[in-house]
């Protein structure tokens, strides 16, 4: 067993509301003096999970096996051409393909290969992807390091070459003009906030011209064409408030003015000539409303589309020639109501599945009499099927393809789990039928509880191939997520954020006590917080800990401006330089808390080019436990390529995810 890399303790002092907190690796937030380190720190990694290798190797063969090699997406229509993904055998990122939308039998060519695009790094991730409307002009954007800051450029599709037109430090939004000869996009401030919308004029020699700044560090902007190709709007949205703008020629121009604590979302519905916006104005689990294009006014002359419900939570309104689409939660349940422009009755979508999402996807055109659809699950394969907006009839259009994959297998549960002030919460489980759930298989528990997000189940080949390692899953929808609504959201964030890390322990007592017979717990960025969280205030009750980017230095990072991400989370986790927020922040900080005694083995991750979680929280974390503790602790760190979301390519992730499952089996003892 090798010994893990020496970490110098040079004690810094944080002095604040007469706190003094002492920190030995302060020093790990320099980049240049910590990389020797975080590179020592990858071969001890490395070193620890040699005797992984077999295990590993086939846990990818079998993810590899459950993986076609080349395949096609589902495809979207967008003017006179039908777009799709692909990916190629021996091929990392794949590609996006075109075809006529006709049938003459033209055959498709590809117009964006993203292998050639990452040959220089060995990455590529791919943020705006905007065809013009006049189908001759792609404008994309590439990060090849991982970074989220991204180089726009501008491809002419009739002769396949890029334009010199390029333009650095942009962010994943844009909107091209209706004339295609203008393209709108953000760009970033020092700590990568999309701060400003500007536009391009293709093939011109200008400056780029500013269309909307903003100066409050809490908001971001977007920029988005609506479907009905007649309207651009720029989103300024913080945590729980936004401003939305409307492009005109003579200036963008508010649609109903910002106020704090108020959200709200706009789409055209140029059948009717109006602007349909969702809002938590009047309804905190917001509500649908009409308003009118030339002057939209403030919420007493918006129209209702509909009672609002309670327990509906209205995510997005979508229009289309004669239907509007709205994306909802209802008791947990993800669903879709299509509302006819002609006065016809609504009707409700629900996917087929007993713990199935539901979503609307790609879907680029305005006038259209029908949808594409996507469900799945857990252990159900992603299908898509064409929805008839006229009759609400379905045709199937794919199933996503998992050779030697069985789903009558497999069984996915939704259970309910009491908290200890008595709420229920959501639990799905996952696992084969063959595995019982009598307390004689282990369980990897996952969870995320943030942003008001919602972690509705997914198919995920390799979680596939764990559950055939007799392992059962489960997700826990905890508060601080969207899985039950707004009010889920606020009852997990802020000061509130304690109930967060409760509840996951909660779920995992309820499912130790003769359901499962041990438990190791995984989580990604905030998810890794709570995965850090827990690991520090029960430690007895975990089998493993896999803590993925970690937020762990909570209090350090929200008192520093000058990084990403600090000023836009205030709203999320609260402001230390108020003593309330900094006591609640302080109170569960993993960093300023670790725990003593025994701990499960931990392995915790980082990325270099990581501008989320930056790479020193993760390292100084495990500096300080193995300070003060001898149980195990890895730290994987990707040096050179690699970010927030882990690798990018589709055969570095299923390495990625061996990796984390041969961890995870081996503590169990199954390696």
């Amino acid at each position: 067993m090798t010994a893990p890399p020496n970490a110098p303790r040079k004690p810094s002092i944080h002095s604040l509301h007469g706190v003094e907190r002492t920190d030995d690796y302060e020093w790990m937030r320099d980049a240049e003096a910590v990389r020797g380190h975080l590179v020592a720190e990858r071969r001890h990694y490395d070193a620890q999970m040699a005797h992984t290798a077999h295990l590993r190797q086939e846990l990818v063969s079998k993810m590899a096996v459950r993986t076609p090699e080349t395949e096609s997406s589902v495809s979207w229509r967008r003017g006179a051409f039908v777009y799709y993904t692909r990916t190629v055998s021996g091929r990392e990122f794949g590609e996006l393909c075109r075809k006529k939308d006709d049938k003459s039998g033209e055959a498709a060519i590809s117009v964006l290969d993203l292998d050639a695009l990452a040959a220089a790094t060995g990455y590529v991730e791919l943020g705006v992807c905007e065809v013009s409307p006049c189908d001759r002009y792609l404008a994309y954007s590439v990060d090849t390091t991982g970074d989220e800051v991204y180089e726009l450029r501008f491809r002419d599709l009739t002769t396949g070459e890029d334009l010199p037109d390029r333009v650095p430090g942009t962010y994943y939004t844009g909107a091209w003009s209706a004339d295609s000869r203008e393209f709108l996009y953000t760009v970033v401030d020092a700590v990568y906030r999309p701060y400003e919308v500007r536009r391009h004029i293709i093939g011109g020699d200008a400056a780029d011209a500013p269309v909307i700044r903003e100066d409050d560090r809490r908001f971001e902007l977007t920029v988005r064409a609506a479907r009905s190709g007649g309207l651009i709007t720029v989103t300024a949205a913080s945590r729980d408030t936004t401003e939305v703008w409307l492009v005109e020629d003579t200036g963008p121009r508010s649609v109903a003015g910002r106020r704090p604590g108020r959200e709200y979302r706009v789409d055209h519905d140029a059948t009717c000539g109006r602007l349909v916006i969702v809002t938590d104005d009047g309804h905190p689990e917001f509500r649908t409303v009409t308003a009118s294009l030339a002057t939209p006014g403030e919420i007493g002359e918006w129209t209702a589309l509909g009672e609002p419900d309670p327990a509906e939570r209205v995510h997005a309104a979508d229009c289309f020639a004669r239907h509007i689409v709205l994306s909802l939660r209802r008791g947990g349940e993800p669903l879709l109501r299509v509302i006819p422009l002609d006065g016809g009755e609504p009707y409700e979508v629900r996917s087929e599945l007993p713990t199935g999402r539901i979503a609307h996807v790609r879907n680029e055109v305005y006038d259209t009499r029908s949808i594409t659809v996507e469900t799945g699950s857990y252990t159900e394969p992603t299908r898509w099927f064409s929805l008839d907006l006229d009759t609400g009839g379905r045709t199937p259009v794919k199933t996503a393809e998992v050779p030697g994959y069985d789903p009558s297998a497999y069984v996915s549960e939704l259970h309910w789990v009491p908290a200890r002030d008595g709420v229920p919460i959501p639990v799905t489980i996952a696992r084969r039928t063959d595995v019982p759930l009598d307390g004689s298989a282990p369980c990897l528990l996952h969870g995320y509880g943030a942003y008001e997000a919602t972690d509705d189940p997914a198919f995920e080949t390799g979680l596939s191939v764990l559950l055939d390692q007799g392992v059962v899953f489960a997700e826990a929808h905890i508060r601080g997520g969207g899985q039950m609504g707004r009010g889920w959201w606020l009852q997990g964030r802020y000061g509130n954020k304690i109930n967060s890390f409760q509840d996951y322990i909660d779920v995992a007592d309820r499912l130790a006590d003769g359901r499962v017979s041990q438990i190791a717990t995984r989580g990604r960025s905030a998810g890794g917080l709570l995965q850090a969280a827990v690991y520090t205030m029960r430690p007895d009750r975990w089998a493993a800990v896999v803590a993925e980017v970690p937020f762990v230095d909570v209090v350090t990072t929200m008192l520093d401006d000058s990084i990403p991400l600090t000023v836009n989370e205030w709203e999320e986790w609260g402001d230390p330089r108020r003593r309330a927020d900094f006591d609640w922040l302080l109170a569960y900080s993993p960093y300023d808390n670790v725990p003593e005694g025994r701990r499960p083995p931990l392995l915790a991750t980082g990325a270099v080019h990581d501008p989320r979680v930056l790479v020193h929280e993760p390292a100084k974390w495990v500096a300080k436990l193995r300070a003060t503790g001898d149980s195990p602790v890895l730290l994987r760190v990707e040096v050179d390529e690699g970010a927030h979301s882990g690798p990018a390519g589709r055969y570095a992730h299923l390495a990625y995810e061996a990796e984390i499952f041969a961890f995870i089996l081996d503590s169990f003892g199954k390696g």
